[in-house]
């Protein structure tokens, strides 16, 4: 017995094709015509895309952050994940100072454990580089944990030093790991901080100008090096600028394996939202910050050229009242991220598709099989194929609403995309063949989603190719 898809038109990151899907047990049974079987439940979804389930290989759920955590742990978060189309997630499980990568492992393995709506894996946070951690990163592999994250940012807390990073980028090419990097100046950053506040300046808007364009740029070009000279690919995420673009850019010319993410917020937001008279710009501080508008025009063209490889959204939330408003009198208090994983999807249709910015093959590329290819989990997810996981979005283009923190999944008591019209919208999704939204609507109760082991990245050989 399963589940027929009638009349949809099936959209992967290459083909475009009017075909029925016919779902059974958690994979993809069959594709074509005349597919019901006796007992098979028929659903019509005529005028809709059947899209793979999109993956966002960057969230942060319950994230402790001083005395508190993010508003959205792994049961909120995913599902807002899934009720925007989005059946994958990948963390961060984050490796405190003195901890073992193990000890990390497990407990953001407690934290995820019987909660999510959505499949999840980790990356994994270093940020106490010595030769045990560089042994444990193999022990990471095995365990289906394949990438790892630093962060050049975070001066005292997060921030690594370059022969950490180097020592990384060294280490992943033996082990079969790709390695992520926050690239901005963190000592930089953290010199301009200090100068805002000694000069008396406390309000949001600082924590823009604390970190301006050239942090990133600086960050990448040095993140390029390393990666040169170590001889590893690199992941550079939530890329902001169009001058850290034009790095990757440059990179890639001369040879290097650089891929690079960018999110919507910077691709639809701007610096603009921090200049306000009260505390509301509080609501984008994160790091990197909002950009200009010509920053926003080069990330575009970098996502049509394919020098931006994925979408995701460092959905990092904390709620303005309570969490944010600590920073009142300091910016620098306030907790950085933002929320984004439910809007993801229609953002990106409505504002890339819709304007004609990028192609429907580039939408699914950009916003689930590029993310597959790279982290491990090409064929097995990021496609419609026999065989594949029936992780299927059915995909109303004609439904359009405007996003308001009243109306959203996501536990948090704001979000940056008050009043901005979508169009399309995820109708139904499956994951791994159950139904978990039916007509926009989370299904009750449903925590099905599993850990996923990911297969190790070995470089050039899972190269994606750009549509």
């Amino acid at each position: 017995m399963g589940t027929v898809l009638k009349n949809g038109t099936i959209i992967t990151a290459a083909d475009c094709c009017q075909a029925d899907l016919r779902l059974e047990g958690e994979t993809v049974a069959a594709i074509g015509r005349g597919l019901e079987q006796a007992g098979d439940r028929v659903l019509n979804v005529d005028g809709c895309y059947l899209l793979p389930g999109g993956i966002d290989p960057h969230t942060h759920f319950d994230l402790p952050a001083g005395e508190f955590s993010t508003a959205d742990d792994f049961a909120s978060g995913t599902a807002a994940a899934v009720v925007g189309g989005t059946t994958t997630i990948i963390d961060f499980a984050t490796q405190n100072k003195g901890e073992t990568l193990t000890g990390a492992l497990a407990d953001w393995h407690a934290k995820a454990a019987a909660k999510c709506c959505a499949d999840y894996g980790f990356h994994m946070a270093i940020t106490d580089w010595h030769p045990a951690v560089r042994r444990e990163m193999a022990d990471m592999v095995a365990s289906g944990v394949t990438s790892f994250k630093l962060y050049m940012a975070y001066k005292n807390v997060l921030q690594a030093d370059d022969s950490a990073i180097f020592g990384a980028l060294k280490r992943s090419r033996e082990v079969g790991a790709l390695v992520s990097l926050h690239c901005e100046n963190g000592d930089v950053v953290a010199a301009l901080v200090q100068e805002a506040l000694d000069q008396g300046h406390t309000a949001p808007r600082y924590h823009s100008l604390s970190r301006p364009a050239a942090v990133e740029r600086e960050a990448v070009s040095r993140a390029v090096a390393l990666a040169e000279m170590a001889g590893a690919a690199l992941y550079v995420v939530h890329l902001s600028t169009g001058a850290g673009l034009a790095e990757v850019a440059a990179a890639r010319s001369r040879g290097v394996e650089v891929y690079a993410e960018t999110c919507p917020q910077y691709l639809l937001l701007d610096d603009s939202a921090y200049l306000t008279e009260d505390f509301s710009g509080a609501k984008y501080v994160m790091s990197p910050p909002l950009r200009k508008r010509e920053d926003q025009t080069a990330l575009w063209n970098g996502l049509r050229a394919g020098t931006l490889d994925t979408v995701a959204t460092d959905h990092c939330s904390f709620n303005y009242s309570g969490q944010k408003d600590r920073g009142y009198y300091d910016f620098s208090k306030i907790p950085n991220g933002a929320p984004g994983v439910e809007h993801r999807m229609g953002l990106l249709y409505t504002y890339g598709v819709l304007t004609g910015r990028i192609s429907l093959n580039q939408y699914v590329a950009l916003t689930s099989t590029n993310a597959a290819r790279l982290f491990g989990l090409f064929p097995r997810k990021g496609t419609i194929a026999v065989g594949s996981d029936a992780d299927i979005v059915v995909w109303d283009p004609q439904r359009s609403f405007g996003i308001t923190a009243a109306g959203q999944t996501q536990r948090v008591d704001y979000t940056p995309y008050e009043g901005i019209r979508q169009t399309g919208a995820a109708r139904h999704v499956f994951l791994r063949g159950r139904q978990i939204v039916e007509n926009g609507k989370l299904a009750e109760n449903d925590r099905t989603g599993q850990f996923l082991r990911r297969k190790p990245f070995w470089g050039r050989g899972e190269r994606i190719c750009s549509q």
